[in-house]
């Protein structure tokens, strides 16, 4: 009979376990984002990656359409091609005309969305895009964005982060601004060359920094379960000498 309690108790604690893993994990690595985060420079421009994993277990997703703000609109946006996706770049006129490089421009991006294509479960994929000249006058700038299952399933990544708030349960991708490299060519419009160049660099960085946080966030995942695991050792060996 103590056997099959502990056979029990030891199935309940699994489970509370993998539940912890899974809510973790969940919280961790399911967000739509923007990256690198805090490596574009104001006024300059800037190769960022929207990273969408699907979180769902049932269901493909096959449209990603990342929305740009009006408010700080953006002259140039250029799409990576990404195999299996067809990009289609959304233009609308400007109410108020923004001056580049001495050129007055009057129509500017407002929504990308990438079709055609399907991320599977357990899977993620980067939808590139070079994007400028960076706004001055703010610290951040927000793209709402909508990923849409094969079920017909549409998640709204549009929440925006309040300061001392709780992050939101669907936030917006927002790409951080550091002020401009003195003396840098941040204010050239990006060539074929330093473009490319400039994707090899952003995207060993920001290689760099998902691997860490994603071993950070491992390890915390690991230290818990172990944690679990020692507790619910100590109460069976404790039941067992009482027995």
């Amino acid at each position: 009979m103590n056997a099959a309690r502990s056979r029990t108790r030891v199935a309940v604690v699994s489970s509370i376990a993998a539940g912890s893993v899974l809510l973790l994990s969940g919280t961790a690595f399911a967000h739509v984002t923007v990256q690198p985060e805090g490596a574009a420079a104001k006024g300059g421009y800037a190769v960022v990656d929207f990273k969408v994993p699907n979180e769902r277990d049932n269901a493909k997703t096959v449209k990603v359409e990342v929305n740009f703000p009006t408010d700080h609109p953006l002259a140039s946006v250029m799409p990576q091609p990404v195999p299996g996706w067809n990009v289609e770049v959304t233009k609308s006129k400007l109410d108020k005309p923004l001056t580049v490089h001495g050129k007055q421009i009057n129509e500017a991006v407002t929504k990308v969305t990438w079709s055609g294509g399907a991320i599977e479960s357990g899977q993620f994929q980067k939808f590139p895009l070079s994007i400028g000249s960076l706004p001055t006058d703010t610290d951040q700038l927000v793209f709402k964005a909508l990923q849409t299952y094969d079920n017909n399933e549409v998640v709204r990544w549009i929440e925006e982060a309040k300061k001392g708030a709780p992050e939101p349960a669907n936030p917006a991708p927002t790409l951080q601004l550091t002020a401009a490299a003195a003396g840098g060519d941040d204010d050239a419009a990006p060539t074929a060359d330093n473009k490319s160049a400039s994707g090899q660099k952003t995207q060993a960085s920001s290689s760099s920094s998902s691997d860490t946080d994603n071993t950070a966030r491992i390890l915390a995942v690991v230290g818990i379960v172990v944690g679990v695991a020692g507790v619910a050792f100590g109460v069976f060996a404790g039941r067992r000498r009482s027995a």
